[in-house]
C-alpha cells in the first residue's frame, strides 16, 4: 500500500477534491460522479500506485435500544426525514443533531454524542457498492 487518506462522510462522497494523504501529500482526487467511497475501498492510478481511504472519525449521535421495534420506528421516523444512517445490533447512528437526539430521546432511545467513523447505508436504490474501483 502506497499511502492512506482518512475522509469524514460527506469528503467521501465528492467527486473532485483535492485531499492531504497519511504522509503529508497532497492529491487531487477525480473520481466518476457519483462514487460513494467506504471505509477500506483502495483506489488505483494508471500508475499502479494505491491509495486506501479510511472513514475518518466525526460527530456523529450514536441511539441505543434493547427493544427491536422501537430501532424499526426510529429507523423509519429518520428515513422519512431523508437523513442517512448507519444499522448495527441494537443502535443506529447519523451525523450528529441536537434536535433529532432530543426526537429520539423523545421516543425512548438513549442518545450519545461521540467521534466515530460514519458509514450509512448505502440505500434501497444503490447498486453493489455504487463505484466501480477495486478493492484488497
Amino acid at each position: 500500500m502506497d499511502t492512506q487518506v482518512s475522509l469524514a462522510w460527506e469528503r467521501r462522497t465528492r467527486s473532485r477534491q483535492r485531499v492531504t494523504l497519511a504522509n503529508g501529500a497532497a492529491l487531487m482526487l477525480v473520481l466518476p460522479r457519483g462514487t460513494v467511497l467506504r471505509n477500506g475501498d483502495v483506489l488505483a492510478s494508471d500508475s499502479g500506485r494505491r491509495l486506501r481511504i479510511l472513514a475518518a472519525p466525526e460527530t456523529v449521535s450514536t441511539a441505543h435500544t434493547e427493544h427491536g421495534a422501537l430501532l424499526l420506528r426510529t429507523a423509519y421516523h429518520l428515513g422519512n426525514r431523508h437523513v442517512a444512517i448507519e444499522i448495527g445490533a441494537g443502535w443506529l447512528r447519523y451525523l450528529h443533531d441536537h434536535v433529532l437526539d432530543d426526537m429520539l430521546r423523545g421516543l425512548g432511545l438513549t442518545v450519545m454524542v461521540e467521534q466515530a467513523p460514519f458509514e450509512p447505508e448505502a440505500g434501497a436504490y444503490a447498486s453493489g457498492h455504487g463505484h466501480g474501483h477495486g478493492h484488497d
